[in-house]
């Protein structure tokens, strides 16, 4: 009998916590901004390898970048690259390498930005410039003189596709595939006539991908 009392007092007290706590969960409403548009910045830094007719070319990049629901990167671009030539330069003398600097607008459309390894398409428009520099000077780390005749300015359509790797909210890394269509260049004596060509690169974001908050409760008024 006293078993039974005990196992009936029970029940009411566990059936009591039940109800107390549905109360308590009505006045409370539960938030996830995750769910909602979220928003990011990062800087990337890249690094790649390819070819200029036919010739080893190594570039360097740096690119600054607002993510849009992980749905979108709207940012600017810089890129570097090195081409080795070594083309005869019988104004100087020297067997000269290609070297080029550009940079401009940055647009990137990304496929399943919420799964560990989504899918994007880069394109960058920009501008710049692209020239001769002495081969020896540059391996002998020399100070180069360049003349304007060595230096022509250039325009830039690079798209691209990539892989993007979410490693956490700050940091991704990326690789993928580019092709660099140039505006015809006009440089003395250079049997370059545009800087076209495919490019490997790999690259790391380092920002704030997801600028949501964490779950958290609001009580109703």
């Amino acid at each position: 009998m006293n078993n039974q009392k005990s196992i009936l007092l029970l029940f009411l007290f566990l059936s009591t916590l039940v109800l107390k706590a549905q109360d308590d969960e009505d006045e409370f409403i539960l938030f996830n901004d995750r769910r909602n548009v979220v928003h990011g910045v990062y800087l990337g830094f890249t690094m790649g390898y390819g070819e200029i007719d036919g010739q080893d070319t190594y570039m360097g990049g740096l690119k600054l970048a607002y993510v849009a629901n992980r749905q979108l990167e709207i940012g600017f671009v810089g890129k570097f690259l090195y081409s080795e030539q070594d083309i005869f330069n019988p104004r100087s003398g020297t067997n000269d390498d290609l070297f080029a600097a550009y940079g401009g607008l940055h647009l990137e459309p990304i496929l399943f930005g919420k799964s560990k390894v989504s899918l994007s398409f880069p394109l960058l428009i920009g501008a710049g410039a692209v020239g001769y520099i002495d081969r020896d000077a540059v391996r002998n780390d020399v100070d180069v003189d360049i003349n304007d005749d060595d230096v022509d300015a250039v325009f830039v359509l690079e798209p691209g596709v990539s892989a993007l790797f979410n490693i956490n909210r700050f940091v991704q890394l990326e690789t993928g595939v580019k092709y660099r269509f140039s505006s015809q260049i006009e440089l003395t004596d250079s049997p370059v006539d545009r800087i076209n060509g495919f490019s490997a690169e790999i690259g790391i974001k380092l920002g704030i991908f997801n600028m949501g908050r964490n779950r958290y409760k609001k009580q109703l008024d």
